[in-house]
């Protein structure tokens, strides 16, 4: 339910394309009001639509444009409920450490805490149930409110929560092996050189491989007793191997993946296709106002999905899975996308701002 009053927000990293995307969430938002916006020293103190190279194909919102940028400090956002982090992991662990020890709560966008052990990883469409490991950082750091909570990278995003379905309805995985065709908005702005990217395919994304390989298991895997922690799918370990290359295509990831089960009994392809058409979240079944309709998108077409064609389905909020078809090496094989810059990064910042909300985590 939404909360009574809307809850002030600030967003750091404004002026950027992942901060873009939190405003274009964010400013209809029916639990949430943007109250400060931050960047670098660069454009503080000035209106933002005069300071932002203004990407998205909609308007600035009205209720932002003369809003005045505020450097990414605690005191213009000590009023703030939540702050949603896009800012550049360069610059990201000292200043999102510094709002937690402020007791602001803080979802990030950056790649920073994704390994700290009290820090959960959290995909909305995948892991809700880690979030009590906030209570265990917060009791470890000497905290009342202030947490940090991380989304995923955009690429391990869009294959955990195929993974999760099968894990879900068939038990334990044993490998994965996963190729991923990036679009180069994941790049950031202004992103891949126009001469290293048209007519041409890289296959090589700095530091992209092993963060999916290391993520799947923190995100899938369960908690440590007393809620103290995560176990990295330590009870049914999983090898993951991923190959990462970048595409000319705009927006949407796309990967192809090939998975083998732990059990010895192994599901039908007719099986598989129906635990990903069935699966529901917990997103979902509270009312998240960011949650798709359909957390997967099960395509029949042998061509599908394509990112100009399904990025953008239920609002970029889900996953897209087709040619799903037996695997000689392993089990079962399979095709998924996501667009990159909402599930695969903002929109899965506010979605689980939204699950704290409807789970007591706030």
């Amino acid at each position: 339910m939404a909360p009574q009053q809307p809850i002030k927000v600030g967003i750091l990293g404004a002026t950027g394309t992942v901060g873009q995307r939190f405003i274009e969430l964010l400013a209809p938002h029916p639990y949430f009001q943007i109250h400060a916006l931050g960047a670098s020293s660069r454009s503080a103190g000035q209106e933002y639509a005069k300071v932002t190279k203004w990407k998205l194909a909609i308007p600035i919102p009205e209720s932002v444009r003369t809003m005045v940028v505020q450097p990414c400090e605690v005191a213009p956002f000590q009023d703030c409920g939540i702050v949603f982090s896009g800012l550049d992991h360069d610059v990201a662990g000292d200043i999102e450490a510094a709002f937690r020890k402020a007791e602001l709560v803080v979802f990030s966008n950056a790649k920073n805490y994704r390994r700290d052990p009290m820090v959960p990883l959290m995909v909305p469409l995948v892991n809700p149930e880690h979030f009590p490991v906030v209570r265990y950082q917060q009791k470890q750091l000497g905290l009342q409110k202030g947490y940090i909570l991380c989304n995923a990278n955009c690429s391990t995003t869009a294959i955990v929560v195929p993974l999760k379905a099968l894990e879900v309805k068939f038990g334990p995985l044993k490998r994965v092996m996963a190729t991923t065709l990036q679009a180069i908005s994941g790049a950031g702005y202004p992103g891949v050189s126009s001469l290293d990217i048209l007519d041409n395919v890289v296959p090589y994304i700095g530091g992209e491989e092993e963060k999916i390989e290391w993520e799947t298991s923190k995100i899938l895997g369960g908690l440590l007793p007393g809620d103290e922690g995560f176990d990295l799918h330590a009870k049914n370990p999983l090898k993951v191997s991923a190959a990462c290359n970048r595409v000319p295509v705009i927006d949407g990831h796309l990967a192809c993946v090939s998975v083998e089960f732990a059990a010895e009994k192994k599901p039908s392809i007719d099986e598989v296709r129906a635990a990903f058409a069935e699966y529901t979240t917990e997103a979902q079944t509270l009312g998240c106002p960011s949650a798709p309709a359909q957390a997967i998108v099960l395509h029949d077409l042998p061509d599908r999905p394509q990112p100009r064609l399904d990025r953008d389905l239920h609002a970029g909020a889900c996953v897209s899975v087709g040619r799903v078809r037996e695997c000689n090496l392993f089990d079962v094989k399979f095709v998924c996308l996501l667009d990159n810059v909402r599930l695969g990064a903002a929109t899965s910042s506010v979605m689980n701002a939204e699950l704290a909300v409807e789970k007591g985590f706030l």
